[in-house]
């Protein structure tokens, strides 16, 4: 029998990227650095709302994709 594996892999708009295991989404985008309003995520091609993410927890083989949001008129 195995441990664990304490990291996980997942795709990060075209790249791999690798992070403790168990990390939701809003400590993801604290460990890229980004400012938690300055994108729009999405897991696994569904929306994930800002106040959402926290709870979100990421598994490996997850596909996550940022977005920065358009405003304007």
């Amino acid at each position: 029998m195995s441990a664990a594996t304490p990291f996980m892999t997942l795709r990060l708009g075209g790249n791999y990227h690798t992070l403790p295991a168990g990390s939701s989404l809003a400590a993801l985008l604290l460990s890229l650095g980004h400012e938690p309003d300055a994108f729009t995520t999405a897991v696994n091609g569904e929306f994930v709302p800002r106040l959402a993410r926290e709870a979100c927890l990421l598994r490996s083989g997850d596909s996550v994709l940022l977005f920065q949001p358009i405003v304007g008129g």
